[in-house]
């Protein structure tokens, strides 16, 4: 019997590996598209678009690793019944439940490793890609400038000639800052430099022959009002560095509910983030552990469907269970909406059909082990096959005469 684990196991690894490889290439795929969009022209973007997506694939795991087990129980079993290889196990006195078993070990595998991804590496993945974001977002402006575009750094609008990325310089630059009710300063110069300097956290900007413009406030509405007072000056050289040290320090872990581990969302002292409600925090843990559980239910959902006569096996089969297996996600997913607005008891709208799953997928394995199942469909799905190419037949001869 251990040889026919071993061999069960290697029947299902092989496409559940592909199609999990498979999964997450194409959802990073995506995603790369839209990084190098945001990222293009930055320092070391290549560098920080990989590091981004290994903060993704985390997310994208606990997508692809369901989806890949159940498709590796559909092709692996339905390889089996489809080469008589179930046959020969059944002959041998090995029933299906005996041949389950290892797989049902495999998808328990899988659970442990969900619960690690669901419970502590996606929220400090999440946390991380977000720091990362937000790191792009605010020092690194400046490389994203074109030539002749206005360009927003912090409070600073800018636009400049003639740029030369390799080296940061450029020439002509116009610089508005905006200080709210303390003024502004217009500063225009002949030419420029992006600098790096040790210990500091925000790119400086060297600015050669410029000009600079300051007003000490706004003016008023009321014409008593004084004047506010300008101030005119010329620079050889001056340093201002791009952006906001308030704005470069990010916040801690734990803004939202999907910040927080498992354990954190289990523990009751556990302080509510200030962007969330404990309705929030209520469906993310029910929806986290509803989603590790689900696992070992899906061995017994796919396996029934993998199996099937050998004579004019039935795709209509596969195209089912991936419906319900698409099906039950989005209820997971919209009946985590529903908790989170407080409309529904997440045991309602998560945990009901989670058991109705896990009565469905029993059912149909308890049919398919046990009993002799009568099939209904497949027969009318064969008559209905016959009706079409009878008719196609006739149709055919008539289209060429015409």
């Amino acid at each position: 019997m251990l040889i026919g684990s071993r061999y069960i196991l290697r029947q299902i690894s092989t496409p559940l590996i592909g199609a999990m490889a498979i999964g997450l290439l194409v959802l990073l795929a995506e995603r790369l598209v839209r990084l190098l969009d945001f990222t293009l022209g930055k320092k070391n973007s290549f560098a920080i678009v990989f590091e981004m997506l290994a903060y993704l694939v985390p997310h994208y795991l606990g997508l692809a690793v369901p989806a890949a087990l159940f498709l590796g129980l559909l092709f692996g079993f339905n390889k089996l019944s489809r080469n008589s290889e179930l046959d020969a196990f059944l002959a041998a006195g090995i029933g299906l439940h005996q041949l389950v078993r290892p797989v049902l070990v495999l998808a328990g595998i899988l659970m442990l490793a969900s619960l690690v991804i669901f419970g502590w590496a996606q929220p400090h993945a999440r946390y991380a890609y977000r720091a990362i974001l937000f790191s792009v977002k605010n020092v690194d402006v400046f490389y994203l400038a074109e030539e002749g575009v206005f360009m927003q750094a912090g409070p600073r609008t800018f636009i400049l000639d003639e740029l030369e990325r390799g080296t940061r310089k450029f020439q002509h630059i116009f610089l508005f800052d905006e200080r709210g009710p303390r003024g502004s300063e217009t500063i225009t110069a002949r030419s420029g430099q992006l600098v790096e300097v040790p210990g500091e956290i925000r790119p400086v900007l060297r600015l050669e022959d410029g000009h600079r413009l300051r007003v000490e406030g706004w003016p008023g509405v009321d014409p008593a009002n004084p004047t506010p007072k300008q101030v005119v000056g010329n620079f050889a050289i001056g340093e201002t560095p791009l952006g906001s040290t308030a704005d470069r320090l990010f916040r801690t872990r734990g803004e939202d509910e999907r910040e927080l581990t498992l354990p954190e969302l289990i523990n009751p002292a556990t302080p509510v983030p200030a962007d969330s409600t404990p309705a929030k925090m209520r469906a993310e843990l029910h929806k986290r552990l509803v989603n590790i559980l689900s696992l070992p239910i899906l061995t017994f959902l796919a396996v029934p469907f993998a199996l099937g006569r050998r004579r004019g096996m039935r795709a209509y089969r596969f195209g089912v269970a991936l419906i319900i297996l698409i099906a039950y996600h989005e209820i997971i997913e919209q009946g985590s909406v529903i908790v989170q607005i407080g409309s529904a008891s997440p045991y309602i709208a998560l945990w009901l059909p989670f058991l109705a799953l896990t009565a469905f997928a029993g059912y149909r394995y308890y049919q398919v082990c046990f009993t002799v199942p009568s099939e209904w469909l497949e027969p009318v799905l064969d008559r209905l096959n016959d009706w079409i190419r009878r008719r196609f037949r006739r149709t055919k001869p008539s289209e060429g005469r015409s």
